[in-house]
């Protein structure tokens, strides 16, 4: 995967009117903001942009937009929190065309150091192209508004869609410039690097409920890192395949044969594969998922009783994955240990986290849910990364060229 991308830094943005698609999906509650990470991420390269002297011109989705465009999905509240950030006015062009006549006025009246943000671009429903050429219209007129592009969005950068990859055709057409943010150069110098090319011994820890969400990753993680950890749901599949009694756990029957493939491929690549030497058990899944008034006990894995679902590592599982840890200089982690939503059942997932939080080793967190947790369990602030993709994290961990990073142009 080529990942020595042109960034922001790489380019005279002064007097040009520079595009810059951003990751702006934040969570909304009554059309409030209730977290703004996302948008804080942004400012770095949009304040660049700025202080270069460009006309930046924002765009992002916001939402699956399902039912048509519609007032809950617009980015006005998004307008309002980064006016707020900048220190300066944000100009909203709320028109649910994105590209129409009054994104067209509005890009025109711009002096050096103005901001603009487009309305969601998922309210065109040729953002999401597929496939890819019927986008190519709206591509166009995105690309029309500006002088050079910036893809600043590692959430979206996994989907070719108008707004992320396909405009990018248009703009060099005209002979513009596409590069990447900070955010996104900082997602492919850690997330890229660590899997093309880690610092050894590298450490990959995979959680999450099925191995079917991971198949990809668990097969090129496998060919890349010194030792492959697995816990969460998906461990039973593989403790099944070792032909031990699992209960009432998680099982993707389907995926039994593959399990034992992966741990045949891990032999014979002389890779460590560690799984759950012991498991916390209880009678269900809790109801609701934060009752902490579940009972619980630890077993061994290959003694888990009938009546009884493993929900999370037990406490020698916790030990010998936290001393694989110690010795790494790398850890790439994605997917949680068990059920650490419940307080009860969250301990594996904490022992991991702290474990990350304590080596002086390069510590990625791949997005979705070991993010939720690094922040919950108040271990954020210790890791080196944390992606801001899940969707997009997977895509990279599992080697694929994401066309949100292929769409950039190559330093030379």
């Amino acid at each position: 995967m080529g990942l020595n991308k042109k960034s922001v830094d790489d380019i005279n943005a002064k007097g040009r009117r520079v595009l810059v698609r951003c990751d702006f999906n934040v969570p909304l509650k009554n059309g409030e903001i209730t977290d703004d990470t996302r948008i804080v991420a942004a400012l770095p390269t949009i304040n660049k942009l700025l202080n270069d002297g460009a006309k930046v011109i924002l765009c992002s989705h916001l939402g699956k937009v399902k039912e048509g465009p519609n007032e809950k999905e617009s980015l006005a509240p998004v307008a309002k929190r980064l006016s707020e950030k900048l220190g300066k006015p944000v100009n909203f062009v709320a028109d649910y065309s994105v590209t129409g006549e009054a994104a067209t006025a509005a890009v025109a009246a711009m002096k050096e150091g103005d901001v603009v943000l487009l309305q969601n671009t998922r309210f065109r429903m040729e953002e999401e192209t597929k496939p890819a050429k019927a986008g190519e219209g709206f591509a166009k007129e995105l690309a029309d508004l500006c002088d050079d592009y910036v893809c600043d969005a590692f959430g979206s950068s996994h989907r070719a869609h108008a707004s992320v990859s396909v405009v990018t055709k248009f703009v060099r057409e005209k002979g513009g410039s596409c590069t990447v943010g900070y955010l996104m150069q900082k997602e492919i110098d850690f997330l890229g690097n660590a899997v093309e090319n880690p610092v050894r011994p590298f450490v990959a820890i995979l959680g999450g409920a099925k191995v079917a969400d991971k198949l990809n990753v668990i097969n090129n993680l496998l060919e890349k890192c010194d030792t492959l950890i697995i816990g969460g749901g998906m461990a039973f599949t593989f403790l099944k395949a070792k032909g031990y009694e699992i209960g009432k756990s998680l099982v993707d029957e389907e995926k039994i044969d593959y399990c034992k493939e992966m741990m045949e491929k891990a032999d014979k690549l002389g890779k460590k594969l560690l799984l759950p030497v012991d498991t916390v058990v209880a009678a269900g899944f809790p109801d609701p998922i934060d009752n902490p008034n579940i009972e619980v006990a630890i077993v061994p894995s290959n003694a888990i009783p009938a009546d009884k679902e493993g929900l999370d590592i037990g406490t020698e599982t916790r030990k010998l994955y936290a001393d694989a840890v110690k010795s790494a200089k790398t850890v790439v982690w994605n997917g949680p240990m068990g059920v650490f939503e419940n307080p009860v059942l969250a301990e594996g997932t904490k022992s991991v986290a702290q474990a990350l939080a304590e080596t002086d080793a390069t510590t990625i967190i791949g997005g979705g849910d070991s993010a939720a947790a690094c922040n919950q369990l108040g271990f954020a602030d210790k890791m080196s990364h944390i992606s801001t993709g899940g969707g997009a994290s997977l895509e990279f961990l599992e080697g694929k060229v994401l066309p949100g990073v292929d769409a950039a142009d190559d330093k030379e």
